[in-house]
């Protein structure tokens, strides 16, 4: 995500002293750590620069990968759609799996068609601590390879990982539909209404070149307006925490060297997705769309199922676990 507009203002800088939370992580994938330091030595990257046209990864038994090409991924042209920011597609209901019964709810960040709405994206919204613009365009690679397809590819390969274990999955927008938004309140009341047993929002960053990695932003403890997310502060730690474990393991992209403290994750109470939410919920960046080497990945189709597969992972153990 960029850092303009609702949810995206700059995090405060970073402390120079390291955070509890780099205990957490260290102690929760020590082995993923290990695989980090090994993806350095031999200097990959998870996909890599000439992976831009790689096919998805297969899928598991019994689900579906999406039909979009890996190059071009599928997602609404803001064409579409009446024009409204309310509503989102209904649910997917599971099959059997381990997850029967469970409900994950996918945030798919921006919208591509929010650039032909900028009066409906710019009005405020309350997000409980203060109010804070409906949605942003996003942020894209320096070849436009936006934030908005990137976000909607990820949700699609997530549903279909996650339908193959059985969960119920609904996303918060599909194709091109609403033509723009939904707004970020509107995006959590989706996942409060679906009472989600998880619910995750993906984005990628549009922070300075030289910013590499991806970071989990987990919700502070926030008791204010319409806002209390003091009973999902613990479980969505847990949910968070798991998922950087995975996100890292699977895919290779180191957390980020500017946010975070190396912990790959970071707690803010400034974002309205996360101040409103009444059920697990976290966001991730997976990588800074303006680095070369972050954007090579994130415009690979392996790359993205191997991103999808992490979340997927993440989200299998909390859920389990829980």
């Amino acid at each position: 995500m960029s850092y303009v507009g609702p949810d995206f203002d700059p995090p405060q800088p970073r402390r120079p002293r390291r955070r509890p939370l780099t205990v957490a992580l260290a102690a929760l994938v020590p082995g993923a750590l290990l695989g980090w330091v090994v993806y350095e030595a031999v200097g990959g990257g998870g996909g890599g620069g000439a992976d831009r046209t790689a096919s998805p990864a297969p899928a598991p038994r019994g689900s579906a990968v999406s039909s979009a090409p890996a190059s071009s991924p599928s997602g609404g042209n803001g064409s579409g759609g009446d024009g409204k920011a309310s509503g989102s597609p209904s649910a997917r209901p599971g099959g059997s799996g381990p997850l029967k019964g469970k409900v994950v709810v996918i945030d798919p960040g921006h919208n591509p068609g929010n650039f032909r709405h900028t009066a409906e994206i710019n009005r405020p919204v309350d997000i409980g601590t203060n109010r804070k613009e409906c949605d942003t365009t996003g942020t894209s690679t320096n070849d436009g390879y936006t934030e908005a397809r990137f976000t909607l590819d990820v949700a699609h390969r997530l549903r279909d990982l996650l339908e193959g274990q059985g969960a119920t999955v609904r996303l918060t927008r599909d194709g091109d539909s609403p033509a723009w938004g939904p707004c970020v309140d509107e995006r959590a009341r989706i996942g409060n209404t679906a009472r989600a047993d998880a619910a995750i929002s993906i984005h990628a960053d549009g922070s300075a070149p030289g910013d590499r990695g991806f970071h989990v932003i987990l919700p502070g403890s926030v008791h204010a307006g319409a806002a209390d997310t003091r009973a999902i502060v613990g479980p969505s730690h847990d949910l968070g925490v798991r998922i950087a474990g995975d996100f890292l393991r699977e895919t290779g992209e180191p957390p980020s060297n500017y946010l975070g403290d190396g912990t790959g994750l970071v707690t803010r109470t400034d974002l309205g997705g996360l101040n409103l939410s009444t059920v697990p919920k976290v966001f991730i960046e997976c990588g800074n769309m303006r680095d070369s080497k972050d954007a090579a990945l994130l415009t690979s189709g392996a790359w993205r199922q191997r991103a999808a597969q992490g979340i997927s992972e993440g989200i299998v153990s909390f859920l389990r676990a829980s």
